[in-house]
């Protein structure tokens, strides 16, 4: 598998080793870089993995209102950050922004971008979420926004990681809970 380019357009420093925190699970060197243009197959294979998190992805194409977290990638107020293992991709996570007239699924406001994250399933519970949303929001921080906003299902495992960076429910719509990180706050460990 060819490596993805890198694409450094958006100012983003090199590329950063993530810290092994110990787990003997993690056997492959991996790194945290900025996600660009060249990733939307990986955006969009990891946005499959985020939307249908419980089961195997149908083969069917996803619904518009799921395509729409990447279609057009590039525009302002996306950004994403993706993690690499010796292997190859094995994660993503990235924001847009979205207009009040085509809200996405955690829409707050059109100045409070909507995260997306997922890590493809053999690579689950090693780290990668984590880091892969520490370095998004740090992004986010640099990039001047206030805070960022998700919708997840009450029962996805991934809550207890938004919780831990911040992220609190604000509502509730169709079974998912909205919720926000306010960026200026540190997260509770």
């Amino acid at each position: 598998m060819a490596a993805t380019p890198i694409d450094h357009s958006l100012g983003d420093p090199a590329p950063r080793r993530i810290p092994r925190r110990g787990d003997s699970r993690r056997t492959l060197p991996s790194v945290i870089r900025p996600g660009g243009t060249a990733d939307v197959r990986f955006l969009r294979d990891m946005l499959r993995h985020a939307y249908y998190w419980r089961s195997a992805a149908p083969d069917a194409p996803m619904e518009d209102s799921v395509q729409r977290y990447v279609n057009g990638w590039g525009r302002p107020g996306d950004a994403a950050v993706i993690a690499i293992e010796r292997t190859g991709p094995v994660g993503a996570a990235w924001y847009r922004l979205f207009p009040s007239s085509e809200p996405g699924y955690g829409f707050v406001d059109e100045q409070t971008p909507e995260l997306s994250i997922a890590v493809v399933p053999g690579r689950r519970g090693r780290g990668y979420g984590d880091e892969l949303l520490t370095a998004l929001l740090e992004r986010a921080r640099k990039s001047g926004f206030d805070r960022l906003s998700l919708s997840v299902e009450p029962d996805n495992p991934a809550l207890h990681l938004y919780q831990r960076h911040g992220f609190a429910q604000v509502g509730e719509k169709g079974g998912s809970l909205t919720m926000v990180a306010e960026l200026g706050s540190q997260p509770s460990d």
